[in-house]
């Protein structure tokens, strides 16, 4: 069985999922499985929550953060193992890839052209964010679906923008490093939010001048932006209620994450940025040295 699939670098997109599975039907057969490796444009960083026990479904393979920083080769190698799967399987490697070369971190930038791995994954800089900004479609908010930049933005007709920015930067202002934030206002086409016009954020990456792939914290820049929105909005319906990706007995924001511990801290009026630090902060150092064994670049 060959699979070549462009992953975006994050828990959540399914395409690592599917491996798994293809994994595990491949043990039950007999087959071999290689994966035709390719890069992964969100790179090395960690970031995020562990998946935990219970969680799992098509959007949570296994505990591992929402920003795994592996290649999908690379977490082959990894499920095999953390699974015990009895599978031939091997990678076929790129070459000259360098995760952590400037200006792509993760993508050959000039060397090779980006090609859509699903409809609202149209560019670089939404697979820089989208480890944060996918929480979104837990959320009331829009998270840009129906627009020329999904995944890069978010907000709604009902909020302030620019107060949620300042108190964002009140907040937690070490959590918006990286990046630029931008005040914008856009017109869904369709989806969350269809044809009212919505105040919102837009979470700029794409300038080496201003870009810093080590700074850049996506996961925890969305959640500061919940925490800002329930802070300034303390009864706003902001958590969505609809079956997720097969999942019919959860908050959709609850699957995404893995568990509920994320939109705890939110709603928790007393919690701070480092208490979320605090539960998640183990969880990506234990991350870096289980993953160490499986990095092939």
């Amino acid at each position: 069985v060959l699979i070549d699939l462009q992953d975006l670098g994050c828990r959540i997109y399914t395409f690592i999922t599917t491996l798994l599975y293809m994994l595990e039907a491949a043990a039950r057969t007999g087959k071999e499985v290689w994966v035709l490796d390719r890069p992964n444009p969100a790179g090395r960083p960690i970031e995020g929550l562990k998946l935990r026990q219970g969680w799992e479904s098509f959007v949570g393979a296994g505990p591992m953060p929402m920003r795994h920083g592996l290649t999908l080769g690379e977490l082959g190698l990894w499920f095999v193992d953390f699974f015990k799967l009895d599978v031939a399987y091997r990678v076929i490697e790129m070459e000259g890839y360098e995760p952590d070369a400037a200006p792509g971190y993760g993508w050959p930038l000039g060397e090779r052209t980006w090609v859509n791995p699903s409809p609202n994954a149209p560019n670089l800089w939404m697979a820089r964010a989208y480890a944060g900004t996918v929480m979104v479609e837990g959320a009331t908010l829009s998270e840009g679906r129906g627009t020329t930049r999904p995944l890069e933005l978010f907000g709604a007709a009902d909020i302030d923008a620019r107060a949620v920015m300042a108190e964002m930067q009140k907040l937690g202002s070490h959590w918006l490093c990286g990046c630029r934030l931008r005040e914008i206002w856009f017109e869904p086409t369709f989806h969350k939010w269809e044809r009212q016009l919505c105040h919102g954020v837009q979470i700029h990456t794409e300038d080496p001048a201003y870009y810093d792939h080590g700074a850049f914290k996506p996961w925890r820049l969305q959640a500061l932006a919940f925490k800002a929105i329930r802070r300034l909005y303390p009864d706003y319906e902001l958590w969505r209620r609809f079956s997720y990706e097969y999942v019919f007995d959860k908050l959709p924001i609850d699957v995404i994450n893995g568990s509920p511990l994320l939109r705890e801290w939110v709603d928790d009026a007393s919690a701070a940025p480092a208490d979320l630090d605090a539960l998640t902060m183990p969880d990506e150092q234990a991350w870096a040295s289980e993953r160490q064994k499986y990095l092939l670049y």
